[in-house]
């Protein structure tokens, strides 16, 4: 029979060497934060369509919408404002503005463009993340890799954007399992001047958050999103970009649907009277 502390020891030796093995199968920071932007440029050339529900917060308002994806990009459709269904005058304006879409090619294109600059944008960004900054990993949280990161000096940032992203420091969550991005904070921490300050400047303390949910064995989807800036631009006018959305509620839809049939499949929930809430999502 072993003595306690024969089996204490044991035990530490277990645990060290379970330890080390998996800071051996982990690779470093900046070749997994690679890996990482990757498999996140490439999930479009492959990912499936859904259909969620979306709240988006303002200081003047608190939008619940319904949204589907199609090729054409996304198709909204407004189910409740400051937590009430719409009245007679809000259906009607939602009414015209999805007809308009319909009817509209030039409307359609601009939707396509707009979501196409979108992904482009969320591209460079991501794309930015290997070089742009220096990494430590802090150990594992929740099945997450955790890597605390901040400007990397040596990283020449020539674009607006680049300028923004590489002025922040924070935290970067990834998934261990499928290496995808999990959560990603980021925290302004100086100011950001355009034209020499002359043309404009965001200001020290800006901060965003960016939370992925895993929708399917292969498909990760925003379930958070919080942008929270402040500046001034040309003439001293003030600029603030406040952002906050949640989503969820995610279920697949056929692939290949254009506006028509993604807001066909909209009304299908209208029609059957079926309200969207976060707390129940198309009870069916």
């Amino acid at each position: 029979m072993r003595v306690p502390w024969v089996r204490a020891v044991i035990f530490a030796v277990a645990q060290a060497a379970a330890s080390a093995a998996a800071q051996q199968t982990t690779p470093p920071p900046s070749q997994l934060v690679r890996e990482v932007v990757y498999n996140e440029l490439h999930d479009h050339d492959r990912h499936g369509y859904w259909r969620y529900w979306i709240q988006r917060r303002s200081p003047k308002e608190t939008r619940l919408e319904e949204q589907v994806e199609t090729v054409d990009g996304p198709v909204t459709r407004l189910a409740l404002s400051n937590g009430h269904t719409l009245d007679a005058v809000g259906r009607q304006q939602e009414k015209a503005r999805i007809d308009h879409l319909l009817a509209s090619p030039d409307e359609q294109a601009r939707k396509r463009q707009d979501y196409a600059d979108d992904e482009k944008r969320i591209g460079r960004i991501l794309a930015l993340l290997p070089d742009a900054f220096l990494y430590e990993n802090l150990g594992e949280e929740n099945g997450c890799v955790r890597l605390r990161f901040r400007p990397n000096p040596d990283y020449p940032a020539h674009s607006i954007e680049a300028r923004i992203f590489h002025a922040m420091s924070g935290e970067l969550w990834i998934n261990a399992r499928s290496k995808r991005l999990a959560r990603l904070d980021g925290h302004l921490i100086e100011n950001v001047d355009f034209g020499y300050g002359l043309l404009g400047r965001l200001y020290q303390g800006g901060w965003f958050r960016l939370e992925r949910t895993q929708a399917s064995a292969t498909d990760w989807k925003t379930a958070r999103l919080e942008i929270h800036m402040n500046g001034r631009a040309l003439l001293l006018k003030s600029i603030a970009r406040e952002t906050s959305e949640e989503r969820g509620g995610f279920a697949p839809v056929p692939a290949g649907m254009n506006l028509s049939q993604g807001l066909a499949l909209l009304e299908q929930s209208t029609n059957s009277g079926t309200l969207v809430t976060p707390a129940a999502y198309f009870v069916r």
